[in-house]
């Protein structure tokens, strides 16, 4: 009888104790009976879609956690962040790329990865060097990889054919001579189709993005490291192939006569039949498949010139500071990374995800126009955004001063004024650096 009582004593002495340690691992972590609300933001709608799956998947093993999605155009989504990051006011979990969020990491507004988080990033062949290389600073690593911008040509395939060309152009002599035979014009002259569709207007760094397209295969890049300062950087273009390029932008609309600014650029001129080429991201297959899906076309690499490569643009997932369940908000994060939502990406929106160690075989196979951004062929290199913080502010003026220079057809055959032109942009990026204390020569 003693016994027994003794071992009751023991008993209701240990379940508050059992109580109380589960409820505190409980709050802690994803699987709490808890309410628990989190804030997704992005500059990409069309990511919404995928969000929200995967906030549907998680609710089935995490019913008591509820996932909101924002999304916002790029452009004024980081402005957005440049208010909301420093005030403590953003989304819980933010969907930011290298070059946008570097400002915020170098000052200390962005939380670094747990070391369980960080295993997971740092496993061998989930990630390239150069995914893992651009999330880290002073040798800690920030935000999780989600996606990436990877450049190919596509190809309207219906207007190959009836202008005789059987494949795409291999070189950006080809690229510049495919667009004159693709361009039609009506009978008063008016362009009714460019042969090759160019970043030409816009707002943001994405004009100076799309020239850096033209610009890297032609032997220039935006900034280039110093030979004997690493860690500092001088303008990349203002040499022959900055001059070159933006003379390729301005015989396209000048001399050639192969783009114009009466005509819908990009994605929405491609699928509405008024262009016939144009560079750009992987997010088009998804969107012609929704938006043109009886649309002819056909993907290529990049064509060469000094050089051959395409530009990498990472997207990465970061949880703020301010977010008041982070344990939560990291599991999230790794229900949007895992095998089937990487998958479930690629096939229905279309962005190339960034980890390399899931299987996307049967997806190219239903549609290979995205083989392209995934073979990397002997030869072909890949560059990306530079990860300091003033990049972006130096992308975004160079861009600034590009648009305004589309518009001057004064620099047709005018190698003097395209000259002056990338000087004095270039003089710019380097004051940029400078006030940033990274430049060098």
């Amino acid at each position: 009888m003693k016994k027994a009582l003794f071992v009751l004593l023991v008993l209701l002495i240990s379940l508050p104790m059992v109580f109380a340690g589960g409820g505190g691992q409980q709050a802690s972590g994803s699987s709490s009976s808890k309410p628990v609300s989190l804030s997704v933001w992005s500059g990409y709608p069309e990511q919404e879609a995928l969000f929200k799956h995967a906030a549907e998947e998680y609710a089935k093993t995490h019913p008591n956690v509820t996932v909101n999605v924002l999304t916002n155009p790029l452009r004024e989504y980081e402005q957005k962040l440049s208010a909301s990051i420093p005030s403590d006011t953003a989304a819980d979990i933010l969907d930011i790329s290298t070059y946008a969020g570097r400002k915020f990491i170098e000052a200390n507004l962005m939380p670094t990865l747990s070391d369980k988080i960080n295993s997971f990033v740092a496993a061998p062949g989930r990630y390239s060097d150069l995914t893992k290389q651009v999330l880290q600073w002073n040798s800690k690593t920030y935000g999780v990889p989600f996606f990436q911008g990877r450049t190919v040509l596509f190809y309207n395939t219906d207007m190959f054919a009836a202008a005789g060309l059987t494949a795409p152009p291999k070189t950006m002599t080809e690229l510049a001579d495919y667009a004159k035979k693709l361009t039609v014009t009506d009978a008063q002259g008016n362009m009714t189709r460019s042969g090759h569709s160019l970043r030409i207007s816009g707002q943001g760094s994405g004009i100076a993005e799309k020239f850096w397209y033209i610009l890297y295969p032609m032997g220039g890049t935006i900034i280039e490291e110093s030979a004997t300062q690493p860690g500092k950087y001088h303008a990349g273009y203002n040499n022959d192939a900055g001059r070159r390029a933006l003379k390729y932008y301005i015989d396209s609309l000048y001399v050639d006569k192969t783009n114009s600014f009466n005509l819908k650029q990009d994605a929405e001129g491609f699928e509405l039949g008024q262009t016939a080429m144009f560079l750009r991201e992987s997010w088009v297959v998804g969107d012609i498949a929704q938006n043109a899906p009886n649309l002819h076309y056909d993907t290529a690499f990049v064509p060469s010139d000094t050089r051959w490569g395409r530009i990498v643009n990472q997207q990465n997932l970061y949880v703020t500071r301010s977010c008041k369940n982070p344990d939560v908000a990291w599991d999230f994060i790794m229900c949007i990374v895992n095998d089937d939502n990487q998958r479930w990406m690629l096939d229905n929106v279309g962005w190339i995800p960034s980890r390399q160690d899931v299987d996307y075989s049967a997806i190219f196979a239903k549609k290979p126009q995205l083989k392209p951004f995934i073979d990397m062929p002997q030869g072909y290199n890949e560059f990306a955004y530079t990860p300091i913080a003033c990049f972006d502010e130096l992308l975004t003026k160079f861009a600034d001063r590009l648009a305004a220079a589309y518009l001057d057809s004064t620099l047709a055959n005018n190698p003097a004024g395209i000259a002056k032109l990338i000087s004095d942009c270039a003089d710019e990026t380097n004051s940029v650096l400078q006030k940033a204390g990274v430049y060098a020569e």
